[in-house]
Order: C-alpha cells, then sequence, then structure tokens
C-alpha cells in the first residue's frame, strides 16, 4: 500500500452524512490531544495531511482519508471537559452510528498516552471496543518523552492492562521521532490484506 498517496477526503459532522464503505477502514481513536492527526501524518509521511491542533476538543467530526486502498478514518476525540453536553451528545451519537452501521471497518487503533495510564475515558472506550468486538491495537503516543530504560517497561505495563479488552497489540509510538510508526504501518497493511500473523 502506498502511504505516500493519501489524501483527505472530506469532514463529517452528522451520521447521515459519511460516506458509502466502499474500501477496508482503518480507525483512529483516542482522547483529545493525545496524538491523532500527528500520527496520521507520520504514518503517510506528511506535515500536514491531517489538521493538528494544540485546542483539545476541537475536533468533532468523522474525518476521512482517501488511499489507493483504504479510508483511514479518523474519529472525533473523547474526554474534554470543557465540551457541551448538546456536543457530547452529539459525538456519541456520532461514533455510535459509525460503528453500528455496516463498514468495511478492519482495525482500530486506539491511541493511548504512554506517560499516564489510561484515564477512566479510556477505560471506557476500551469497554465499547470489548463489548462490540470491534478488532483493535494499542499506539502509545509521545514515547519520545520517555527515557530509553522506561520503554520496555511500559510496553509490557500497556500490554498487560489492555489484554483484558481483546487488544491485539501494542506499539510505542513517536509521531516526533518516528519510534513504532513502520512496525504499525507493516501491522496495519497485514490487516488490509487479511493476514494479520503471529499475535498481531
Amino acid at each position: 500500500m502506498n502511504w505516500n498517496n493519501c489524501e483527505f477526503l472530506a469532514s463529517y459532522g452528522l451520521s447521515r452524512q459519511l460516506p458509502v464503505s466502499d474500501r477496508p477502514e482503518i480507525v483512529f481513536s483516542g482522547r483529545s490531544n493525545v496524538g491523532k492527526s500527528s500520527l496520521i501524518n507520520k504514518l503517510c509521511s506528511r506535515k500536514n495531511l491531517a489538521r493538528v491542533s494544540s485546542t483539545p476538543g476541537k475536533t468533532a467530526t468523522i474525518n476521512f482519508y482517501r488511499m489507493d486502498r483504504a479510508y483511514l478514518v479518523d474519529l472525533p476525540g473523547y474526554g474534554y471537559a470543557k465540551v457541551s453536553n448538546a456536543d457530547r451528545a452529539r459525538w456519541d451519537e456520532l461514533i455510535n452510528s459509525y460503528f453500528e452501521e455496516d463498514r468495511a471497518l478492519h482495525l482500530l487503533v486506539q491511541l493511548l498516552d504512554c506517560r499516564h495510564a489510561p484515564s477512566a475515558d479510556d477505560v471506557q472506550m476500551l469497554e465499547y471496543l470489548r463489548y462490540h468486538n470491534i478488532p483493535f491495537v494499542a499506539a502509545l503516543t509521545k514515547a519520545d518523552k520517555l527515557k530509553k530504560s522506561q520503554k520496555a517497561a511500559c510496553k509490557a505495563e500497556f500490554e498487560q492492562v489492555c489484554a483484558p479488552y481483546g487488544c491485539r497489540a501494542v506499539f510505542l509510538t513517536s509521531a516526533e521521532k518516528g519510534d513504532g510508526v513502520e512496525a504499525l504501518r507493516l501491522c496495519l497493511e497485514r490487516y488490509l490484506s487479511g493476514e494479520p500473523g503471529d499475535g498481531v
């Protein structure tokens, strides 16, 4: 798959606007400001493909990116306290509608900040994924903030935390330095080809 050949398709704020699912979809989920846009940009070797915002809660739409044989789907971030109840309700409806539709969802990438234990909102999302039997891997973001000596223990700790929810694999990543990005790319390609591989 040509990761460099990826283009922004559109943003959708209402479930009825979502495009027809005519190709496999890789979904990115995580709390506000965890680094979804930055990771998508790094995966596609592009600086400004996904718009990066320093303001949590800024992305209130599902953003679709079209590749040669897949869609990358960026869900709106969750867990930002200053979002209004109306916006939160719209988020819930949008997310639930996406997952309840008959879409060609091949894998979800759940982003978690490697510097902190999963928040209550993260755990709620993990429980949602387990309940709905959604296949997912975890991408631990901001690995460049860890000391080299901390990385193996951090990855092992998150593997233990995520395993009960059905997590297929854990990747320690850095959109800043590129850590783990190629390994995550290879994992996504295996899922798109229908061959997840050993333990992934």
